[in-house]
């Protein structure tokens, strides 16, 4: 059966790693959009299943699709239907952890796997394992810069000290259940290339992968 589960609030697409500039040999790491209070959707180990509907698109979740929002279940929806909750803005086949990143405005990330469905993608009885990067159609959203969301950390996003050389995403208006520490200011192509005042390193992933932090 189709399965599709978001990922975890903080374990999510990448990982993000801090070195404070005070302690040369303090390093942490947290998934990318990790936060304690992002409402981007249930836990990893509750992971919702999904069922698709006959006749709504060629593709289980293509781009621009939507899916309904379920306590447990995500199921493909038309778009125009009073159901529809999220919109998928990006589908890549295959593993989240090897494949592309999902998109800066993303708000969560429902994973697909799939073995002998009903109605498939291309009649050959299967539809491959992957996974969509959901924006939901209404606030709130968790991946916009600062939320304290998203499966994503991105310029604009505030992080809190989570343990000995850990970070978390929290949301920078101090809305969260922790309050923000450090704010990612800028992204470059290497840590050489962050400004003077930057006090910790933030891996982000992509062209510029170097986020540079300030305390806020």
């Amino acid at each position: 059966m189709l399965v599709c589960n978001t990922a975890r609030p903080h374990a999510a697409v990448g990982v993000v790693c801090a070195l404070l500039l005070a302690a040369a040999s303090l390093t942490g790491c947290q998934k990318s959009g990790g936060s304690d209070d992002s409402p981007s959707g249930p836990a990893d180990d509750q992971a919702p299943a999904a069922s698709r509907p006959t006749g709504f698109g060629a593709v289980f979740l293509a781009v621009d699709e939507c899916s309904s929002r379920g306590r447990e279940t995500f199921t493909e929806v038309p778009c125009t239907s009073e159901r529809a909750a999220a919109r998928v803005v990006a589908r890549y086949d295959g593993d989240v952890k090897e494949g592309p990143a999902c998109p800066a405005r993303t708000d969560f990330v429902l994973h697909i796997s799939e073995s002998r469905p009903a109605v498939d993608e291309d009649g050959d009885g299967e539809v491959p394992q992957g996974y969509a990067c959901m924006r939901n159609l209404e606030p709130p959203h968790p991946g916009d810069p600062g939320r304290g969301g998203g499966p994503r950390t991105v310029v604009g996003d505030c992080v809190y000290g989570a343990g000995p050389g850990e970070v978390r995403e929290t949301a920078c208006d101090g809305s969260g259940k922790r309050k923000p520490e450090y704010r990612v200011a800028s992204a470059v192509t290497e840590r050489a290339r962050c400004p003077a005042a930057t006090q910790l390193y933030v891996t982000l992933g992509g062209d510029r992968p170097v986020g540079c932090a300030v305390r806020v």
